[in-house]
């Protein structure tokens, strides 16, 4: 049995960690949380994430800890899955790889080479710094971010649309290639390359995704406002080989963790390298548009007086994640435009909505067997 161990087993790090155990692997994973490790290791972890509870309650093979030395210990395999938040100046946030990194410094009696897999989004020249900083303490230092959605990860890491390596080395690549070829049930297209070029590959595909859902809205306004129906002509489209159907319906605009701040911090690497990204600024730009569309369209439909009920207000259906909902955007917009808007929705997703927003909204809660229906990309 190999062993393998995931640095960072939050959200999405506790799925790769598990999909690697349920294929045979011996899995360690590090986290800087105490009482989150006793969770995991007492199998008593609770996870909106769907799959990830049952999976832990039947793991054999996978322990926790908050000793970053035990996990070095444990594999010569080590993936990376910690935070990279936006800072405000739309670049992302590598501070704690950063801490990872230092920590790894410390361990320096690797009698052979170790291998860092980072799986975090970084800006474009990140892992080649960090492979300067580590190459004196033999860790090779790879980019292999993973391509999921919230509310399916581990059916999204076992069946991927493509595997992306930004390979520290040869002997890396191969090593990354052997794990997923255990734990895949389809055939995606595998893609090697350095990892300058997979960091920009990255953020390129979400931003191309992001002008695909401008593009659908933007057409979908015209045909609302010409008199046709969206869903006609968006079919149509999409069914040309060359265009394709996903991603390619009218609704909310594109909203989340991971699109409106790829397309941002895509913007800026461009800068960095003489280009102006026109195209991302044209989606970025192209979303607000649509939102400003939806407002019009609703004031139109609804007096002041009438009550609007919001419905399902995360950014996707199935998650608790309300950050650059445009479902929310769209119902704050109305509510400071003195419109009685109603939240109907979970008490956590209503929560986190009465932290940010107080009493501008009223709010009902909703029900797991609620049927109501939202429409999304």
């Amino acid at each position: 049995m190999k062993n393998i161990t995931v640095i960072g087993v939050g959200k999405l790090g506790l799925c790769f960690a598990l999909t690697l155990e349920k294929q045979g692997y011996n899995v360690m994973g590090v986290d800087v949380i105490e009482e989150y490790i006793k969770k995991i290791n007492n199998k008593t972890l609770s996870s909106p994430e769907p799959q990830v509870q049952k999976h832990l309650i039947n793991s054999k093979n996978f322990v926790a800890t908050t000793e970053i030395e035990t996990g070095l210990e444990h594999s010569d395999i080590l993936f990376l899955f910690v935070a990279t938040p936006s800072l405000d100046n739309g670049r992302y946030d590598h501070s704690q790889i950063d801490k990872v990194v230092n920590q790894l410094t410390n361990y320096n009696s690797n009698k052979k080479e170790k291998h860092l897999i980072i799986g975090c989004t970084t800006m474009p020249g990140y892992c080649e710094g960090i492979q300067n900083i580590l190459q004196p303490y033999r860790f090779s230092v790879s980019y292999n971010p993973e391509f999921i959605a919230q509310g399916s990860i581990m059916s999204d890491l076992e069946s991927p649309d493509i595997l992306l390596i930004g390979e520290g080395s040869v002997s890396a690549g191969d090593a990354i290639v052997e794990v997923y070829s255990s734990i895949i049930e389809n055939k995606p297209t595998i893609h090697r390359m350095s990892t300058k070029e997979a960091e920009i590959t990255k953020i390129a595909l979400n931003c191309f995704l992001t002008t695909k859902i401008a593009y659908a809205n933007m057409v979908g306004d015209i045909a609302k406002s010409a008199g046709c129906n969206p869903e006609i002509i968006l079919n149509a489209v999409g069914s040309d080989s060359r265009v394709g159907n996903k991603n390619l319906k009218y609704g909310y605009g594109f909203g989340g963790p991971c699109f409106p701040r790829d397309n941002r911090a895509f913007d800026l690497f461009s800068n960095d390298v003489g280009i102006d990204a026109v195209i991302s600024k044209a989606s970025d730009n192209a979303n607000k548009l649509h939102l400003d569309f939806q407002v019009n369209e609703l004031k139109k439909k609804y007096k002041k007086t009438e009550q609007i009920v919001f419905s399902d207000v995360a950014y996707k259906l199935g998650t608790n994640i309300i950050e650059e909902s445009q479902k929310l955007a769209l119902a704050v917009e109305l509510a400071e435009l003195g419109y009685q808007i109603v939240i109907k929705d979970t008490e956590e997703i209503i929560s986190q909505i009465e932290d940010l927003y107080g009493n501008k909204f009223n709010y009902q809660k909703k029900y797991l067997d609620d049927k109501t229906v939202r429409r999304r990309h």
